[in-house]
C-alpha cells in the first residue's frame, strides 16, 4: 500500500507506507513536539511513549489488523498515521479512532491528507466500519481537512483541555467507512 503525493512537478513525491521499528524514533520526535507545543513547559509529563514501547505497540497494532503508516519525503518520515479501537468491547469492533501526526517543518503541503486518505482505504479493506477522531476545536486546519474527508461533526466536549491558562474544547468528529452501518458485517445478523 503505496501512496504518493508531489507538492510541486520538481519535487520528489511524499510516499505513504506501512511503519517499521526504524521509523519509531522520528515518529517519537514528532510526537514529543506535537505535546510539548500543546501545553506550557510547567505542564508534568509528556505521555510519549518510549521507543520499546512504540515498536511493542507497533505489533500489537498489526496483530489486530489496525493500520500504523508513516509519510516519508526524500527518504524521512514527514507525518504518521495509525487507529486504534474506539472501545475495547466486542459490539465496538468495528470502530476506531485515528490520530495523524504532521511533522511542523511540512505543515500545509498535503502530507496530512495522504495520511488520511491512507488511513481510511486501509482501515476500510480491514473491515472497519466507523472512523473517529478527536480534534482541538482551536485547530481550523485539521477541522478543515477532516470536514473535505467527509466526517462530520457528532459531538463537542466542552474544557476537556487546560492549556495556556485556558480551557480548551474537543471536536468529536465522524464518518463511514465502506458500507458504514447500511448492513451487517459479513458473517453476522443484523
Amino acid at each position: 500500500m503505496d501512496s504518493a503525493i508531489t507538492a510541486r512537478d520538481t519535487e520528489p513525491p511524499v510516499l505513504v507506507r506501512p511503519s517499521r521499528d526504524e521509523d519509531v524514533e522520528a515518529m517519537l520526535s514528532i510526537y514529543r513536539r506535537h505535546v510539548r507545543r500543546g501545553v506550557e513547559d510547567s505542564a508534568a509529563g509528556s505521555g510519549a511513549p518510549e521507543p520499546d514501547d512504540l515498536k511493542q505497540r507497533r505489533k500489537n497494532l498489526r496483530n489486530h489488523r489496525l493500520p500504523h503508516l508513516v509519510a516519508t519525503f526524500r527518504g524521512e518520515v514527514v507525518g504518521y498515521a495509525y487507529v486504534v479501537l474506539f472501545r475495547k468491547r466486542p459490539a465496538y469492533r468495528f470502530a476506531v479512532k485515528h490520530s495523524i501526526y504532521v511533522h511542523h517543518e511540512h505543515l500545509g503541503r498535503g502530507v496530512g491528507g495522504l495520511l488520511m486518505q491512507a488511513l481510511i482505504d486501509a482501515s476500510a479493506a480491514a473491515g472497519y466500519r466507523q472512523m473517529i477522531g478527536y480534534i482541538d476545536a482551536d485547530n481550523v486546519a485539521s477541522l478543515g481537512i477532516h470536514e473535505r474527508f467527509g466526517f462530520v461533526r457528532v459531538g463537542l466536549l466542552p474544557g476537556v483541555a487546560y492549556r495556556f491558562g485556558r480551557w480548551c474544547d474537543t471536536v468529536m468528529v465522524q464518518r463511514s467507512l465502506g458500507p458504514g452501518a447500511s448492513d451487517a458485517p459479513a458473517g453476522m445478523d443484523r
